[in-house]
């Protein structure tokens, strides 16, 4: 019996699905770094892929990349506060 013949590639999701969850993923891990790394820098470019991501995700990912474009935005606005506060460098 062959791949095709069992149904193996009807399942598959498509790449794009796969790359935003990737991408919202990336995003999780890298908006936090907003705060302590240019938060003027660092926010605008993961909202951006958070963005990206979310116009690339499917339904099994919306929430997941959802909650990557609220992250991101969240980190950026704490990280700006900090800045600003304590004086430091935005850009």
């Amino acid at each position: 019996m062959s791949a095709e013949e069992a149904g193996v590639f009807a399942a598959r999701e498509p790449a794009r699905w796969v790359v935003a969850g990737y991408l919202g993923a990336i995003v999780h891990f890298t908006a936090p770094v907003a705060l302590v790394y240019y938060p003027g820098r660092i926010g605008p470019a993961t909202m951006l892929v958070a963005l990206l991501a979310a116009a690339l995700a499917g339904p099994r990912q919306r929430l997941f990349v959802a909650s990557a474009v609220a992250a991101a935005t969240i980190w950026w606005f704490i990280g700006m506060v900090i800045a600003i506060t304590l004086e430091r460098p935005l850009f």
